[in-house]
């Protein structure tokens, strides 16, 4: 049970990240500055809790143990702290992921950081114990979450502004650092082009992971490695899709059982490393477990599905066969010497953006979506 007393239970959390190894070696500032930037003073008193069915708003004033639990409760899960058409849209990110990120800037005394997706103002703030105040130029399209963030990081002299954070701030740049909280399946060039040659950019990537870049010393490329798994909210800027409902796109289309067994079931819902393959190669397949807990489900998002259980019975619906593109691209990864997740990283130009395994000259490369 969490404490309701903030220093207890911040506590608690970093020791459950000491037990888990989440504290980053080379990057020991961070426990400092976690303990100096309290999760508790960037959390809103209304938080969102997922019961099964929707999110139910948890006010602090009246539950302050069950707060308590959505701000400190693990290291690993996020409190949403925006609920929009009933789908989270702005959270406290979760502090392992926070921390990972942090370690993975490379951040130093001095150094100019750009960040996109302010969101309550937590992770700047952390930014700016390592850079020193002033340092930070944040953008956040929301008007009221930059309002409330640029109350919480005065003392960070953190330059929050409203606006699209693709576009980046060329008013401001040059930046040493570019970091994004929320997921893109593209880089924006306008991020590369506003940070210095050898500068770095932190953004989590697709549904799964992110990624560090370098930007390279004639400024017309940056690449770089994945640095681990993350799932954070897409970009509020971009136009809306709508992810349609499993049982939705079934329905739209007819059932056929195939012959032929797919193999390995197991690792679809619980091999990381293959699902980000799949992800790489397979950019608009969705891929998850049904309620029962063992049945795996596939669709793109618009007509086409595919469902596999445990003993590997296919059916499938739609004009595409997801199951034969999923078996094509896991016997793929499978010749490649399956690539885990670190194996993987992303070279964006101005023109082009692409996922390579092992390599970025000579490794198989995908492009990006």
């Amino acid at each position: 049970m969490v404490s309701v007393v903030p220093g207890e239970a911040q506590a608690s959390l970093d020791a459950q990240m000491e037990r888990a190894g989440a504290w980053p070696e080379r990057s020991p500032w961070l426990r400092a500055a976690v303990a100096a930037v309290p999760r508790e003073g960037f959390a809103p008193t209304v938080l969102y809790r997922w019961d099964g069915r929707a999110y139910r708003p948890v006010d602090g004033t009246a539950d302050r143990r069950g707060w308590a639990e959505l701000v400190y409760g693990d290291p690993n899960a996020a409190a949403v702290t925006q609920v929009t058409a009933g789908l989270p849209s702005s959270s406290l990110s979760c502090q392992a992921v926070v921390v990972d990120m942090l370690d993975s800037a490379l951040l130093a005394p001095g150094h100019r950081v750009l960040e996109l997706g302010t969101g309550t103002g937590w992770n700047a703030a952390l930014t700016t114990e390592r850079v020193g105040p002033g340092r930070v130029v944040s953008i956040e399209w929301d008007d009221a979450i930059a309002a409330a963030a640029r109350r919480r990081l005065t003392a960070a002299q953190v330059e929050v502004r409203v606006g699209d954070g693709t576009a980046g701030a060329p008013d401001a740049a040059p930046f040493d650092r570019v970091i994004a909280t929320y997921a893109v399946d593209r880089v924006p060039w306008a991020w590369v082009a506003q940070c210095r040659p050898g500068g770095r950019i932190v953004t989590p990537w697709g549904r799964l992971g992110h990624v560090a870049l370098t930007v390279a010393a004639d400024h017309r490329s940056a690449t770089g490695w994945m640095q681990g798994l993350a799932k954070f909210m897409a970009s509020r800027a971009e136009p809306a899709h709508t992810e349609r409902d499993f049982e939705e796109i079934r329905a739209g289309g007819r059932s056929a059982a195939e012959p032929e067994p797919l193999r390995q079931v197991e690792p679809l819902r619980t091999d990381w490393h293959l699902l980000f393959a799949l992800r790489v190669a397979l950019p608009d397949v969705r891929i998850g477990t049904a309620p029962d807990g063992v049945t795996v489900r596939l669709h793109d998002n618009r007509d086409s599905w595919a469902t596999v259980t445990p003993d590997g019975t296919l059916s499938q619906g739609g004009p595409r066969r997801l199951g034969r593109e999923l078996t094509a691209a896991r016997t793929a990864w499978e010749q490649h010497g399956r690539p885990g997740v670190y194996d993987y990283g992303m070279t964006v130009t101005p023109d082009t953006q692409y996922v390579w395994a092992t390599d970025p000259e000579t490794g198989p490369r995908w492009p990006s979506s």
